[in-house]
Formats: structure tokens, sequence, C-alpha cells
């Protein structure tokens, strides 16, 4: 028998925090989060995402032995904006004891379900606007920069709950240089000649502000209608901006505008897990310093994200933004490069980033069970 305890107290929270590195000391492509990064997700003071959310952490034992980790998450916002009453669960981890795993979600249950609740979801950590969802197959390469991954037990212990499949996330990944890519540029150059009025260009980092009030106007428009969007606040947007400023590389950030509107946008990131990975969790006060110092020997990079407004979908823009990438990338380091995340039903995505050569290389899935 095990027992599930609500953490408590700075001691409880501290085990909470650095329980994964039992689970994952024999996984050789775990990344180890960095700590403060897991503390602030988790921090109602200082994240605002729990300025219209509530949480609940939960520990499982063995006696006195911590042998699994979850947190239960209700986010009002969500459950506003999509008119449903969806509790959700995330960053589960358990050593490798499926009664671990069904002492912890019925924990996570039966809190959802006592604040009204009628469905489980997850895993998100704490939101899909962090990394989220179980990784289901790809487990023999490290994750990028900002996803996830986990024990391929997680995903058998999830069905045999009687979690199913809500949504399956996919990554697709490309060598660099690419062929491939070669081929997009007659195509671009023809989307330019016809719309001449789209202008791409890389973010001015001098204008911070201004460039990120036009990406918080894409983004809330653009994701507005997919699955599982939730608007960010613009607390929680600018706390966000703030966390990824030092590691942004402006040449690789682009904006589509159309007469001074801003229309689309794309983010590629280096794929700082290949840094981070040696920190053990653990940033010193010079850390910043030297992963923009060893940033250099990154050789894998990741599309974060790419959007476009609803009204200019048509028009070529993601082979702008493939064309000018494609650019910047010449005389870059990066030999490998990961689209993430794609929803499995976004075809107009998956059409896009497969002509660029792209295979799928990973499938990551989201629960759910009416409760």
């Amino acid at each position: 028998m095990f027992t599930v305890k609500e953490v408590s107290n700075k001691k409880q929270r501290r085990h909470f925090l650095v329980f994964p590195w039992k689970v994952y000391k024999d996984y050789p492509s775990w990344v180890p989060p960095l700590l403060s990064d897991v503390s602030f997700c988790l921090d109602e003071k200082k994240n605002p995402f729990y300025q219209h959310a509530q949480h609940k952490l939960f520990l499982a034992y063995d006696r006195d032995e911590v042998v699994g980790r979850i947190v239960g998450i209700i986010d009002e916002n969500n459950n506003q904006y999509h008119h449903e009453k969806v509790g959700f669960f995330g960053f589960f981890e358990c050593l490798p004891r499926f009664e671990i795993a069904k002492a912890l979600l019925d924990a996570v249950k039966d809190w959802i379900k006592s604040q009204g609740m009628n469905t489980m979801r997850g895993p998100v950590n704490p939101s899909m606007n962090e990394t989220c969802a179980f990784l289901v197959s790809g487990f023999d390469d490290p994750p990028y920069f900002m996803m996830s991954y986990n024990p391929p037990y997680y995903p058998k212990f999830m069905e045999k709950y009687g979690l199913k499949k809500k949504k399956d996330l996919l990554a697709y990944e490309i060598d660099l240089p690419s062929p491939f890519m070669a081929k997009i540029i007659p195509l671009a150059k023809k989307i330019e000649k016809k719309y001449s009025h789209i202008k791409v260009r890389s973010i001015n980092i001098k204008h911070w502000r201004e460039e990120l009030e036009k990406i918080q106007e894409i983004y809330n428009n653009a994701w507005s209608e997919n699955w599982g969007f939730v608007p960010m606040t613009e607390a929680e947007i600018n706390v966000m901006a703030k966390r990824l400023k030092p590691l942004v590389i402006p040449e690789l950030v682009f904006l589509a505008e159309i007469r001074n509107e801003p229309v689309g946008f794309a983010m590629f990131f280096p794929d700082y897990y290949q840094i981070l990975r040696h920190f053990n969790g653990r940033l010193p006060p010079w850390g910043w310093l030297k992963i923009l110092w060893l940033k250099r020997h990154i050789n894998r990079i990741r599309v974060m994200t790419m959007g476009i407004k609803k009204h200019y979908r048509n028009i070529g823009i993601p082979i702008l933004f493939s064309y000018h990438a494609g650019k910047a990338l010449e005389n870059a380091p990066y030999r490998r490069l990961e689209f993430s995340w794609i929803l499995e039903d976004n075809l107009p995505a998956i059409r896009a980033v497969e002509l660029t050569g792209a295979k799928m290389s990973k499938v990551y899935r989201i629960y759910e069970q009416p409760i």
C-alpha cells in the first residue's frame, strides 16, 4: 500500500522538486530540468498563471520513502474559454509500479472532483503553454528545448488506469543543410513577387516591448481556434518573455507584416538542453554567461512556434518564413531541426512541414478521463 499526502511544508516541497532524479538515473536521454524553473512554475506568488488558476501538490510514499509526485490544477481561464469543467494533472513522476501511479491519479481526481470538475486531463506542467503531454514514441532521442521526456511505462500506466487519448502532439525532424529547403527558394520567390506587400523580417531586440506586443496580437488571433488554446494574459506574456529573452537569437525570430499590420511570426530556438543537461538542474550565478558562451556548440534547433492570423493563412507566409530561416541558418552550426509541437489534426501545418522534407520523429499524448 502506498500513501499519498498533500505537500504542506518546505521539506516536502524540496522532496517534490528533486524526486525526478530518482526516476531517471538510468535514462541517458533525460535532461534534468532547472530546479529554479520548476519552482517558478509551481510558485503561486511569482507565476501569474495562478492569478486565474489553483493547484495542489501531492507526494506518494512507501513508508517514509518518496516514490511519486503529481500536481492537480484547475485553470478558470481554460474552463471559461472552452465552456468546460476540466481539472488537469501535471508534473507526474513515479517509480515503475502501477499502484503508485493509481494512488497519485486517484488523489488528483478526488480533489478536482471536489471542486466541481467532471473531467481529468493531462499532463500539463502547469498549462499547454509550458511543457506538456507524455512522450509515447521516440524515447531513444533526447528532447529538444522545452519539450518533455518520460519513461515508456508512463503511457502504459495511463491506459491501465482508464485514461484515454485526447490529443496527440507531433514532432517532425529534418537534417541540415537540407536539399528540400533549396526547393522552397523558387516557390518563395513567386510568393514574394505575387504578394509584394508582405514583408518578413527578424525582430529588433532593441524594441523588445513593441515587438512583444505584435507577437501577442498574432498569438491570440492565430491560435484562438486551436484545441487546448487559452489566451495568455499580459502578465503571463511578460513573464514568459522575460524568461526567454536571454536565450532569444533575434535573427531567428521572424515577423510577417502587411502594411505595418503584424500578421504572422515564427520562432526558432537553439536546443539549449544540449547545454543544460550538464548543469544537473542547478544554475550557478554565472550560468547564463556560460550558456551564451557554449551555445556555439549547439547543433540542434527547434521551430518552437509558427502562427499566422486567420485571414492571411492561404498566401504562403509559412514558405516565406522557411525561406528566410534557411538563409539565416546557412552558416549556423545546426545539423538537425525539429518542428514541435503540431496538433495531429492540424493538417495545413503538417503539410507545410512535410513540404520541407521533415519526417515525424516523436509523438506526445494528452490523456483524459470523465469523472
